[in-house]
């Protein structure tokens, strides 16, 4: 079983994203198939949080589509290192997506947003 192409899961987490009233948009659109997702969270005080894929360690053998996130750091820091960090990626992977949502209370429901 192949995992959820990453257009379709980006577009059904941002579904999800919305219906909770929170805003979220595609800030760079990565290969269509496989390219890994990483969420910014603005927390709209100059702070954010990145999830990146978490490490295959990480996955549950049983659940192998699932896609899971880890904070990377697991608080929220300066938005300016986030944007540094994304740039840092993207030089390592140009295929990568960048989804960033906007949320004062800090939901990103990406304990749901499995594909």
């Amino acid at each position: 079983m192949s995992r959820l192409k990453s257009a379709i899961w980006v577009a059904a987490y941002l579904r999800r994203c919305q219906t909770e009233g929170v805003f979220g948009a595609v800030r760079r659109r990565g290969a269509e198939e496989a390219g890994a997702i990483f969420v910014k969270l603005a927390l709209l005080d100059g702070s954010a949080i990145l999830y990146t894929p978490a490490p295959q360690t990480a996955y549950d053998d049983s659940r192998p589509i699932d896609r899971v996130f880890a904070p990377s750091p697991p608080q929220p820091v300066e938005e300016l290192k986030i944007e540094e960090r994304l740039q840092k990626e993207i030089g390592f992977d140009p295929d990568l997506w960048i989804v960033e949502i906007e949320d004062k209370a800090g939901r990103h429901f990406l304990d749901l947003a499995k594909g």
